[in-house]
């Protein structure tokens, strides 16, 4: 769907409307917000200034900048800050304080139950589909953009709506039904019923929630859609302030739905002042101290200009120097040296074979700066392409010794503890189902549901018996998984066997599957049973999908950052590596959702996303995009999004940026994979440059786990060059060999180590002289 420049005309905005004229580092950004903030705050009090930010991500960091504001009188700062979502929430609270709001599980329970009882005929293309593994998360995404942009086939003409589509609305429509017979509101459609309940001031809903501020300063503005411009205009019409911040080329998530400049959708109401940015006129000094500085001093870190070429194909001034004009002349004040200018911009550049081998080299360097700058963890951060490479990331780095702050809800199905009540629920709806008998005895471990769970309890409860299978059989299932949490000691043994960061998301998941079993025992969709409670929690953990849900990225034990690329919008760290730039990935090949072909997305005019973008539309989005409208628009214009993705996450760093990317995928065909073409295009780039950084096995050893390996690799490593040197009629110098061997041994007998790390070190002498093969 390619919006219309024009569609929000209803978004009756009046006020003030600040837009930086291109992404500013995220320090500076902060600060810019700041300042506007400490004015409104002078005006009318700090309490009496209501903050919007479109997106949660980087609510905390822009709390924090706010909390510092320096205003006139001195006084302390408490900010009010909010998310358009959350405060959207609080509205409908205020409205109906008994309406519920539908839980992620809920609404994957009824969502199913009302597509399995659907009289509609089913597409033949989505009956096929449907066998995918990403089918149901696919279809819920689709139906989740719909909601929040009011999309109902009611509304439009269905003759011109794909069938598939048309099946998948209606769907949604019915669903949505549902949700008002039984009093829920999904999240997705928050800010469009608050939208509707202010604009009407249902019961004075709309006096009510604005008598309590006089000033309203909309934060991350490029990223307000069409509804969400409608709710500030509801929120700030009469005697309310609003101030309106943005950046130019800086909007990823209303792009993806409107095509156009954030210019382009202000409204006629607001007063609009483009701030310019201030060019790197410091020096490129990336050595300092870690955090951010005032504009008076800030030193512009060598990337910056990287990251302001990639939002706006701005070339860095000195590079320009030797660069024939159009009619083939040289600039004024140029001569032709011939020579290659000094790089203006830089970063570097992490290469390696494989994804796993790409993270254990960015563990490495975050070990190597760390050691040698004395910078604490929480300085780094390592920015993936989407939310799902958050766990297998994260998992890696603590492998190799780095401590991780992220904490989120990974998926249900690789949680242990999770597997266990899982196990304890079908064990007991088969005791159900054979009147509270179970067998004590040994069994043969078989194919069936009820064995192969019965297993799994033995395997996790040292303990375990029928007798205390009876014990934990309460008079409802949730107080039956709370005395099995409680007489089993669940918590206890997650505490004993699991870092800190992972008991904590596993809590988080016994309580998401405590919270599931409750609402079982209110609902009437399932029955209020085992069997109920079995079927949803099946069905929750089959789509679940990872990290759904909030992710902390600031733990109270601290670390290094690990989090999608788009959180980074808003947020600084010293060091940033951006992962996976590879051309699969950045820009990639299929835009916006795996359920349909792209050849089909261009022919949706229907499907909530631009699918249909004209040259014109592409070149006025973005001015990265080449303005002889050349190659096809939907991918150019995708394209673009994923190119902005790079840019924001790139000026995150305040001092170091490292791009990585890797040669070979991890499946069973090893596909190659080529670098991305923004990578290409930096190292192309006059004034741009990428510094490749060591990341072969050879290089320094940085980190505790990365020393332990070394250290074990070397017995085999070197008897295994001793012996390639005689098989091939080489001489080996064993003096070096005895040197080596003889620093281990002084190391192993007076050295301060491990007894079991000696074992270990002398065990691979054995193995590797061939001497011993142990079999315990």
């Amino acid at each position: 769907m390619s919006r219309s420049r024009t569609a929000d005309a209803d978004a009756d905005l009046e006020g003030r409307c600040k837009l930086l004229a291109a992404p500013a580092p995220s320090d500076a950004l902060l600060e810019f917000v700041a300042d506007e903030y400490a004015a409104l705050a002078a005006e009318h009090g700090p309490r009496n200034v209501l903050v919007l930010k479109r997106h949660p991500a980087g609510l905390d960091s822009l709390t924090d900048a706010l909390a510092d504001a320096e205003v006139a009188d001195g006084t302390p700062q408490s900010p009010r800050v909010e998310s358009v979502p959350e405060h959207a929430s609080k509205v409908i609270e205020e409205y109906d304080p008994t309406l519920d709001r539908l839980e992620y599980e809920e609404r994957i329970e009824l969502i199913s139950l009302v597509i399995d009882g659907a009289s509609r005929e089913v597409p033949p293309y989505l009956e096929r589909a449907a066998a995918h593994e990403s089918f149901t998360r696919d279809v819920g995404q689709l139906l989740l953009e719909a909601t929040r942009q009011r999309l109902r086939l009611a509304d439009l003409d269905e003759q011109a709506v794909h069938d598939c589509l048309a099946f998948l609305y209606a769907m949604n429509d019915r669903f949505h039904e549902e949700l008002e017979s039984r009093g829920f509101v999904e999240r997705a459609d928050v800010i469009p019923q608050a939208v509707e309940l202010l604009e009407a001031n249902a019961d004075g809903l709309r006096d009510r929630v604005t008598a309590s501020f006089d000033a309203v300063l909309a934060v991350e503005f490029e990223e307000y859609r069409q509804l969400d411009r409608r709710y500030l205009a509801a929120l700030t019409g009469g005697d309310v302030e609003l101030v309106c911040l943005g950046e130019h080329h800086a909007s990823v998530e209303r792009t993806r739905v409107e095509s156009g400049t954030i210019d382009d959708v202000v409204g006629n109401g607001l007063e609009v002042e483009t701030v310019p940015v201030s060019p790197d006129s410091t020096s490129n000094s990336e050595d300092g101290a870690p955090g951010g500085a005032s504009s008076a001093d800030r030193t512009s870190p060598p990337h910056e200009t990287i990251a302001r070429f990639l939002a706006t194909d701005e070339r860095p001034a000195s590079a320009t120097a030797d660069q024939p004009t159009r009619d083939g002349g040289i600039r004024d004040g140029e001569t032709e040296t011939g020579a290659d200018p000094e790089p203006v911009g830089r970063a570097r550049h992490i290469r390696t074979r494989t994804a796993r081998e790409q993270v254990d080299a960015v563990a490495t360097e975050i070990q190597s700066l760390a050691d040698r700058r004395d910078w604490s963890y929480d300085e780094f951060a390592v920015a993936v392409p989407s939310i799902e490479r958050v766990p297998e990331t994260r998992r890696r780095l603590r492998e190799a010794g780095i401590p991780t702050a992220t904490i989120g809800t990974p998926s249900l199905a690789e949680d242990p503890a999770v597997n266990e009540l899982y196990a304890f629920v079908t064990v007991q709806c088969e005791r159900e189902r054979a009147g509270n008998r179970v067998d004590a005895g040994p069994r043969t471990r078989t194919e069936t549901d009820y064995d192969r769970e019965l297993e799994r309890l033995r395997a996790r409860v040292d303990d375990f018996s029928p007798a205390l299978l009876e014990d934990c059989t309460g008079p409802s299932i949730t107080d039956s998984l709370r005395w099995w949490i409680l007489r089993t000691d669940l918590k206890g043994r997650i505490a004993a066997g699991e870092d800190w960061v992972d008991a904590r998301e596993q809590y988080a998941s016994v309580r998401r599957v405590l919270e599931i079993a409750e609402f079982v025992e209110e609902t009437d969709l399932v029955g209020p049973d085992w069997e109920g409670l079995r079927r949803m929690l099946r069905r929750t953990i089959r789509y679940d999908a990872p990290y759904v849900h909030a992710v902390e990225t600031q733990s109270p034990t601290g670390g290094v950052t690990v989090c999608a690329v788009d959180d980074l919008k808003y947020d600084s760290r010293e060091v940033v590596f951006l992962l996976d730039l590879i051309d699969d990935t950045y820009p990639g090949e299929q835009f916006l959702t795996q359920l349909f072909p792209s050849a089909w997305l261009r022919e949706m005019p229907h499907y909530p996303a631009v699918t249909d973008p004209s040259p014109a539309d592409v070149a006025s989005t973005f001015a990265t995009a080449d303005g002889d409208g050349a190659g096809d628009p939907f991918e150019t214009y995708h394209a673009q999004r994923a190119r902005r993705r790079l840019a924001l996450g790139a000026r995150a760093a305040t001092g170091r940026l490292y791009c990585c990317s890797y040669e070979r995928g991890s499946g069973s065909l090893r596909r190659t994979h080529d670098r991305s073409r923004y990578l290409k295009l930096l190292e192309s780039t006059p004034g741009l440059a990428l510094e490749d950084v060591d990341a072969a096995a050879g290089a320094a050893i940085h980190g505790e786990t990365n020393a332990l390996e070394a250290l074990l690799d070397q017995p085999r490593a070197e008897l295994e060059r001793v012996l390639r040197e005689a098989s091939t009629g080489g001489e080996a110098d064993l003096a070096d060999t005895e040197e080596l061997f003889e620093e281990i041994a002084v190391v192993l007998e007076d050295g301060d180590i491990d007894a079991e790390l000696a074992e270990a070190v002398r065990s691979q002498f054995e193995f590797a002289a061939g001497e011993v093969v142990r079999d315990d």
